[in-house]
């Protein structure tokens, strides 16, 4: 039944189109007929940007007609073309109705300054404000919601992760705790290995490769997008785990990442093991790790922690 409809409207458009086409090749020609002029600059200029459009518009029903329009096989409504070129890297149609469709999730919702927003449907949520059940036992507590930063040891998860896109909110201490090495520190640790650095770098002038955001101690952020202390901030985080072949490092780790909404690291690669004063390498490690989060005496707070393994 479509491709019937799309024949009629084919015929009709064919019609209109030499219809169109002519109307303007006249107006076109007839515009100067010895000293009369027959429309004014505006009014052809107009009626030539109508035809046109119109022109382009039924010309796309007639390349529709041509093709046929077929459904997916498994009978989900999904429709397309069968009769297209073949996509050399993956091996579908262009526009094949059978080509595996996304799954349908839920987005989450932002959070405002005074609530914690919501994971996505398909996320594994860390933290919730609840409790600390999806990490291992630590000094750190629950408090107002948020999860508080306490003592000298980091959190862990009980969970291992390879690839994943991360989301995390934290807030550093107002009025600012601990001396200058110490503002609002802490850091998400990637498979125990590869900080990015949290830290009141709103407040603090420390070196740019220890800054918030900072792959620490390597590349610094594209851009200071820290807030005020007291301010929840936000980091979005999708990681690359490094690979291996034979003991060797075959590809590195990878780090693309948002702060606040802003772009500060694209497809940055990771040197190696992160540290203070050294320089990286790499060891052979395993595919997946568990994400940690670090402590520095520091009661820098955090919500809204939740993981999409990639």
């Amino acid at each position: 039944m479509a491709n019937q409809a799309l024949q009629r409207h084919a015929t009709v458009a064919i019609m209109f189109e030499e219809g169109a086409t002519l109307f303007v090749e006249r107006r076109i020609w007839k515009r100067r007929v010895g000293k009369e002029t027959v429309m004014n600059r505006s009014s052809f200029i107009v009626c030539v940007a109508i035809a046109v459009g119109l022109i382009g518009f039924l010309q796309t029903v007639k390349s529709e007609a041509q093709h046929e329009l077929v459904y997916a096989k498994d009978g989900s409504g999904v429709y397309g073309y069968k009769d297209t070129p073949i996509l050399p890297w993956c091996g579908w149609h262009v526009h094949d109705p059978d080509r595996p469709a996304p799954k349908r999730i839920t987005p989450g919702t932002p959070s405002t300054p005074g609530k914690a927003g919501t994971a996505p449907s398909d996320a594994i949520v860390l933290f919730d404000g609840k409790d600390l059940s999806k990490w291992e036992p630590s000094e750190w507590k629950v408090e107002d919601g948020c999860l508080v930063a306490l003592g000298g040891g980091g959190l862990t998860t009980k969970r291992k992760f390879g690839d994943f896109q991360l989301h995390l909110e934290w807030q550093a201490p107002k009025p600012p705790r601990g001396d200058r090495f110490d503002r609002g520190n802490n850091g998400v640790i990637l498979m125990g290995q590869f900080e990015i650095q949290i830290f009141d770098s709103y407040t603090e002038k420390i070196y740019p490769d220890g800054q918030a955001a900072a792959i620490y101690g390597q590349t610094p952020p594209l851009v200071n997008a820290c807030r005020e202390p007291g301010e929840w901030q936000t980091f979005d985080i999708i990681f690359s785990t490094p690979v291996f072949k034979s003991g060797k490092l075959a590809k590195p780790a990878s780090v693309t990442m948002l702060h606040n909404g802003v772009l500060v690291h694209y497809n940055q690669e990771i040197m190696g093991k992160t540290g203070h004063r050294i320089l990286p390498s790499y060891r052979p490690q395993a595919s997946e790790a568990p994400l940690q989060l670090g402590a520095h005496n520091n009661p820098v707070r955090f919500r809204n922690i939740w993981m999409r393994p990639l």
